[in-house]
């Protein structure tokens, strides 16, 4: 009890924003210390929960209240959090800015720094809708808004099935009070979009199995296609939750669909036909596109992010609270999968329906962990379908340990979980954002310095910013070694004190050789220090030698 009422106590802390006493505010796991006492003093349970403060009053005034009241102010709570946070971010970040140039190309012809083929066009598309509305970072961002609250939907439409719907409001409050989903909910990332439909994914598998001539899997491809135009990273989750229907139910219960799975695979291959086109232009083989996103992971040997989730499960994905309920998700998977060995093994029977839907999605969650783990690096954002998966479960397995007072435990949860969501939102703000937001200090400032309406092309290590930021084209140093610049066309080196991807000197000496140019320092406040900017002349090209060197740079970075 001790270490639940510190971990309520530092919840609250935080939610007033006074977490600055802990490091880098990030709270102390102190529910996960305490669930191994609750779990030794279960035979305890009747007397502690026979008086708990929640009143039984208390609970039947809340059941009085309709579901879709919960679930309106889960959303609007969302709303109101995408809010506020925008002030602790005004500045669009190194991702969010990548898919925003390419929404802006298509609109004005602006270039598209920083886009490369391994990304999908689905935000960008969706970006360009919002871009035609209103032409500013808000109207980007409030598009995956839009992605969050149809996640969230989700969320409760399928947890409301598999469990209760009362239970289903508690997952939303679970998933959107962690730290590795909130964080993520105030940008311009196809992460959370691509994970509700992921959810609709695994939702109609089950109904396939679950529900008599069920058409469900005729909708699937239409799901699937939506959610991999958006992110390919999906395919890597799709694998996962196919493997595990298959183990979990069995080939013969699937090939007893095949009509309609002949009628999805080819809807499907239809869907990804343009896709495969694209890929064979641009790589030169169908599966091209994916095979060099997969290469495109920042690993430092293959495994590492598998390592990584290990490393941060669960309480790096959820928090402190959420990870007791992933943690007791996991335990149900083992415990369905016991069940399904046991009632072939004694009875040779048919395993329960509900054990067979709890082994799938649990087994669907540990295996997404391990392949995006094998195959590429590890990030919260990556494996957000696991975390919903498994924090359904463990609601619904936490309210059937605490049988009869099942009604307090879970409004205990769920209150908990509304003052988390609080706490962690000044976790972000405070802890997670000032980084990015201090980066942008200093890139922005150069960036908007060297906008101009004619022809220009920035070289820096922080491409798509500084690209959405000046209107004009950026590539990287080492894009630009390979390039022959454009002429008539105003080419600008930047360099940072402290920047990153910087030629040295004699490495920028190189890139410039003998081209006419001029040379200036920006000022920022930014942790990157003064910038230089070194700009050739325009039309001088490729080439030109006129014995000319660059003073001043002992070490460019």
């Amino acid at each position: 009890m001790t270490l639940t009422a510190a971990a309520a106590v530092q919840q609250l802390l935080l939610a007033t924003g006074l977490g600055g006493w802990l490091p880098g505010w990030q709270p102390w796991p102190y529910l996960l210390g305490a669930a191994p006492a609750w779990l030794i003093a279960r035979p305890y349970w009747p007397r502690a929960l026979g008086s708990w403060p929640v009143r039984p009053k208390c609970v039947a005034l809340l059941r009085r209240v309709p579901v879709w009241a919960f679930v309106t102010a889960v959303l609007s709570l969302t709303v109101g959090v995408w809010a506020a946070l925008q002030d602790d971010e005004p500045y669009i970040g190194h991702e969010e800015a990548v898919y925003a140039n390419k929404a802006r190309s298509w609109q004005d012809g602006t270039p598209d720094a920083g886009w490369g083929v391994y990304r999908p066009i689905g935000l960008p598309v969706l970006g360009r809708i919002a871009l035609a509305l209103h032409d500013d970072v808000g109207a980007l961002r409030a598009t995956t808004l839009v992605l969050t609250l149809l996640t969230l939907s989700v969320t409760y439409f399928a947890a409301s099935r598999w469990t209760t719907p009362r239970q289903a409001v508690v997952t939303m409050l679970l998933l959107l009070s962690g730290l590795g989903f909130l964080r993520r909910v105030p940008e311009f990332l196809n992460d959370i979009g691509s994970t509700g439909l992921l959810l609709i994914v695994v939702f109609l598998l089950i109904r396939a199995q679950e529900k008599a001539r069920s058409r469900a899997l005729l909708i699937a491809p239409l799901v699937i296609l939506a959610a991999f135009y958006l992110r390919y990273g999906v395919v890597g989750n799709l694998l996962a939750i196919a493997v595990a229907a298959v183990v979990v139910y069995g080939p013969r219960a699937w090939l007893a669909h095949w009509r309609h799975l002949t009628l999805a695979g080819i809807a499907l291959l239809a869907g990804l036909v343009p896709h495969f086109v694209y890929a064979v232009h641009v790589t030169g083989s169908p599966l091209g596109v994916i095979l060099y996103a997969t290469e495109q992971a920042e690993r430092d040997f293959i495994g590492d992010g598998l390592l990584y989730y290990l490393a941060i499960f669960p309480y790096r994905l959820a928090g402190d609270l959420g990870a007791v309920v992933m943690a007791a998700g996991t335990v149900v998977t083992w415990l369905a999968i016991r069940g399904i060995r046991r009632t072939r093994r004694e009875h040779s029977g048919t395993p329960l329906r509900d054990d067979r839907r709890r082994a799938f999605l649990g087994t669907a969650s540990l295996l997404i962990f391990v392949i995006l783990g094998v195959a590429t690096d590890g990030e919260p954002r990556f494996v957000y379908l696991p975390v919903i998966l498994l924090t359904t479960l463990g609601v619904q397995y936490i309210s059937e340990l605490t049988a009869r007072w099942s009604p307090q435990a879970l409004l205990a949860i769920a209150s908990l979980a509304g003052l988390t969501i609080f706490g962690t939102t000044q976790v972000v703000a405070h802890g997670a954002m000032p980084g990015p937001t201090s980066l942008s200090h200093s890139t922005v400032p150069v960036a908007r310095q060297l906008s101009s309406k004619e022809p220009c092309l920035l070289v820096t290590g922080y491409e798509p910013e500084v690209g959405w930021y000046s209107g004009c084209g950026a590539v990287t140093y080492a894009q630009y070694s390979q390039m022959v610049p454009p002429r008539d066309t105003k080419i600008s080196f930047i360099l940072f004190e402290r920047g990153r991807l910087q030629p040295d000197a004699a490495g920028l000496q190189r890139l410039i050789g003998s081209h006419p140019h001029t040379s200036r320092t920006i000022q920022t406040d930014g942790p990157l220090g003064t910038s230089t900017v070194i700009t050739l002349t325009p039309g001088a090209g490729k080439g030109f030698h006129y014995g000319m060197s660059v003073s001043g740079l002992d070490k460019a970075g």
